[in-house]
């Protein structure tokens, strides 16, 4: 059936989907959970609506504010959950093959229709607050600027992963830009994997403390509520963790934690929090910055996969490392933000983004140059040396035209120019014909027996001519003519 539908048609509806089937499918699931939680706590329906158009926009990392206090500090679960959603969605609609004019359809689509739903959402909080003193109506321009940046992240992904490698070709930008984009999203996986398992090593360890604080609540509803939040809210700690592997710090209100020291204070009863050290800080935990050098080496082992002369590689290598800083120096701003009575929970977003360009700098550089990554240019010929004077006479001396001369002189001796004549007459006669190579022989006999015996007349002439021309030497035997007889 689709394959039949006019291609208008399939691309109005995959418009369609990109613009409203992300954002639809996170309100379905928060109006779900919303009122779950209104019928165990046996409350009316009475706000509903602004609750679940206030958790929309606390996906989309807006704040929320329920009575005077603001809650900031949004979990990074459902947000990456968001921005995965709209590449994906966004990449289904892209084909490799499709216009420019089809791909800024598809990129419109995916900011508008958030967008819209955006102002729908604060309209109902506004509307709500009305009945609800508590409910507060966020900043309208600071929760557009949220929900246009998580979907244009999200749509960014999503055509690139399609059309990127066109685009680079069609751009004057080098082609190892690509390659410096995966390197770097390779040492972010590494740097977040790596200190995921730290943070679960750590919850290990602080295992009573974990129980401690899940014993703030006797029924089962509650318990199952933390367990939720601390899924949420475990992405914000493995952030907050990296950033203590790359040398920064992150802090909860008074209470800041990094690798070389910790400050106690108050932090909120939530179990996913059981992790963070405690005071004193063992020196053990320097320890963690091995996971700093760790995701350095995965960028350089990436940027080496291709070969390029040292500038090419270098430059690759530090775009890798200057977007890794700041694609967690993103994340990190996303999971920050002020929660309530403890004040501002983030990290040292400074110190952050040099820790990571350090390590990515740094230890790539030598990972590159270990793994073969820089490609040498191959040596020009040198030309050769141009020949002195000296050289020249000499050679105009060997290829004098005498010598020449000499060499391909042609030989003029009467005697063996006859013989070669006769000898090739003979041989042209015999080959010729058989029957007549006899008569040829005779006849070149008589004709120089004829030659050779002149007349008796003439003889005595001859010899006379000669004796006048040459008085004082006689003449030699071959010019004197034998007489017969």
């Amino acid at each position: 059936m689709e394959e039949n539908r006019p291609a208008g048609a399939r691309q109005a509806r995959d418009l369609v989907r990109v613009a409203f089937g992300p954002a639809v499918v996170a309100l379905g699931i928060i109006a779900a959970v919303t009122l779950l939680q209104l019928l165990i706590a046996n409350s009316d329906m009475t706000g509903a609506l602004g609750a679940i158009a206030s958790m929309w926009l606390g996906v989309h990392q807006v704040p929320i504010s329920i009575a005077g206090r603001q809650l900031g500090v949004m979990p990074l679960l459902p947000v990456l959950l968001m921005v995965w959603g709209t590449a994906r969605s966004t990449a289904q609609a892209t084909s490799p093959q499709s216009s420019w004019l089809v791909v800024r359809w598809v990129v419109a689509s995916a900011v508008s229709g958030p967008l819209l739903m955006a102002a729908i959402a604060l309209a109902v909080i506004h509307d709500a607050s009305s009945v609800i003193a508590e409910l507060q109506t966020p900043n309208a321009l600071h929760a557009f600027a949220c929900v246009l940046v998580v979907h244009a992240i999200g749509a960014a992904i999503g055509v690139s992963s399609r059309v990127g490698r066109r685009a680079l070709v069609a751009s004057s930008l080098p082609d190892w830009v690509g390659d410096s984009v995966r390197a770097a999203a390779a040492g972010m996986l590494a740097l977040l994997g790596l200190s995921g398992v730290v943070m679960t090593g750590s919850l290990i360890v602080h295992w009573s403390t974990m129980q401690e604080l899940y014993a703030i609540t006797d029924s089962i509803f509650g318990q199952l509520s933390l367990t939720v939040l601390s899924v949420l809210y475990a992405p914000n700690v493995i952030v907050g963790t990296a950033a203590m592997t790359v040398g920064s710090s992150a802090h909860i209100g008074f209470a800041t934690f990094s690798s070389f020291t910790v400050f106690g204070g108050d932090i909120p009863a939530l179990p996913i929090l059981a992790a963070v050290p405690t005071p004193p800080l063992g020196p053990g935990w320097v320890a963690l910055l091995i996971v700093g050098a760790s995701s350095g080496v995965a960028v350089g082992q990436q940027c080496a996969r291709r070969a390029l002369p040292l500038v090419a590689a270098t430059a690759k290598l530090l775009v890798a490392a200057l977007f890794g800083a700041s694609a967690m120096a993103l994340l990190a701003y996303g999971g920050s933000g002020r929660l309530g009575n403890f004040g501002d929970v983030g990290v040292d977003q400074d110190a952050l983004i040099t820790g990571v360009f350090f390590w990515f700098a740094v230890v790539g550089w030598v990972t590159v140059v270990m793994s073969g990554g820089i490609r040498r240019r191959p040596k020009r010929p040198k030309p050769p040396p141009a020949p002195t004077p000296s050289d020249e006479h000499e050679d105009d001396e060997q290829t004098s035209p005498v010598a020449l001369a000499d060499d391909v002189r042609p030989s003029t001796d009467p005697a063996d120019e006859a013989a070669e004549t006769s000898s090739g007459t003979a041989e042209d006669a015999a080959e010729s014909s058989p029957d007549s190579a006899e008569v040829n022989v005779e006849q070149s006999a008589d004709r120089a027996h004829a030659d050779v015996v002149p007349e008796t007349d003439n003889a005595g002439d001859d010899v006379a001519a000669s004796a006048e021309s040459d008085d004082e030497s006689p003449p030699s035997p071959d010019e004197v003519r034998r007489l017969p007889d």
